[in-house]
Formats: structure tokens, C-alpha cells, sequence
């Protein structure tokens, strides 16, 4: 006879988070057109990753989401959502070796700018890291030119730890908040 081991259980899928004025959730396949939008506005793929992408690459992007990270449970992505159920950002938490812990990612449309949106989508994503994923501190990436999500992230607690001097020579700063710390 062989010993039983108890399986490792497999991670939630992503939930479902509201917020006063969005709706975080996970992709539908719909979603596509307006994803590939979002991440083709040079104002915001700018601060996005490596940069602005081609449209076949954000496709296979959006295509990945489901294949890999929705099929494998690897990490949370959502769409953000406006309670008339239109798409006005994205956002992920997940484990990077850039921060050596857990990142989140967003972005928001620019017709969503200046409204505090920003704020009440990291705040959100931050809370889920702390409550539900019992997270002691989350991280954040930032170019360095990128004042208004500083200034968000500084306003939500996050302090500047390091920074990363990119291959172009460009600068990307590391914030971090830690659970139960001060909020700006």
C-alpha cells in the first residue's frame, strides 16, 4: 500500500470584484475588439510592458489570457468594466521576479482619466491582494516619467523602494505598500 498525499489545491478562478463605479471581472471572449483598443491607444500601451505592440501580438495577448492564465489558474487578469458594462480598463495581480513578490498591473482608457478611477481600480486590486490572497505587501512598476500613476500609488500608501534602469537607459521605479501601512 502507498501513502496518500494531499493534492495542492488548485487556485480559485478569478472573481468577480465591484468597486463604487466599476466592475472588475474576468475577460469574455467579446472582450476582444475592445482589449486590442485599449492596448492599441498609444497613450496607454506607452506605459504598458515593453511598450506599444503590434495588433497580431495584443491578439495572441488577449488569445493567452484564456489559454494559459484563465485554463491554468496562474494569475488574476480582469477586465474593468463601467456599470454600463463597457470595457474602460485591465488589470492583473500576479508574482513577477522584477518586484520578488506580487505586482499589480492596470490601465485605464483615457476617457476614464482625471476621475479618480485610477485610484478606486488600484485600490481595489490592492485590497484583494491583502484580504483575500492574505498578501503582506504588494509592488507596483512605473516608468519614471509616468507622474499621474505615482501619484496614485503614493496616494494609496505605496513607497518608493528601488529603482531599474531599463536597456534604453530609461528608469522604472519599484513601489511597495505593506499590509496594514500607512494610506497617503
Amino acid at each position: 500500500m502507498t501513502p496518500t498525499s494531499t493534492p495542492t489545491p488548485k487556485p480559485a478562478p478569478t472573481p468577480v470584484l465591484r468597486t463604487e463605479r466599476l466592475l472588475l471581472a474576468p475577460y469574455t471572449p467579446e472582450d476582444e475588439e475592445d482589449f486590442v483598443a485599449l492596448f492599441q491607444d498609444p497613450r496607454v500601451s506607452r506605459w504598458m510592458g515593453d511598450g506599444p505592440a503590434g495588433e497580431d501580438e495584443d491578439r495572441a495577448l488577449f488569445g493567452r489570457i484564456f489559454t494559459k492564465v484563465y485554463a491554468g489558474n496562474l494569475f488574476d487578469v480582469w477586465a474593468v468594466r463601467r456599470p454600463d458594462r463597457r470595457l474602460v480598463g485591465h488589470a492583473e495581480i500576479k508574482r513577477t521576479d522584477e518586484v520578488r513578490g506580487y505586482e499589480i498591473i492596470y490601465a485605464l482608457a483615457p476617457e476614464a482619466w482625471g476621475s479618480g478611477l485610477g485610484t478606486e481600480l488600484a485600490e481595489a486590486i490592492v485590497a484583494y491582494g491583502f484580504g483575500t490572497l492574505g498578501l503582506t505587501e504588494v509592488h507596483a512598476t512605473v516608468a519614471e516619467p509616468n507622474k499621474a500613476s505615482l501619484v496614485v500609488l503614493e496616494r494609496l500608501g505605496f513607497e518608493h523602494v528601488r529603482d531599474i534602469t531599463e536597456d534604453d537607459g530609461s528608469t522604472t521605479r519599484v513601489l511597495t505598500r505593506r499590509a496594514g501601512g500607512p494610506v497617503g
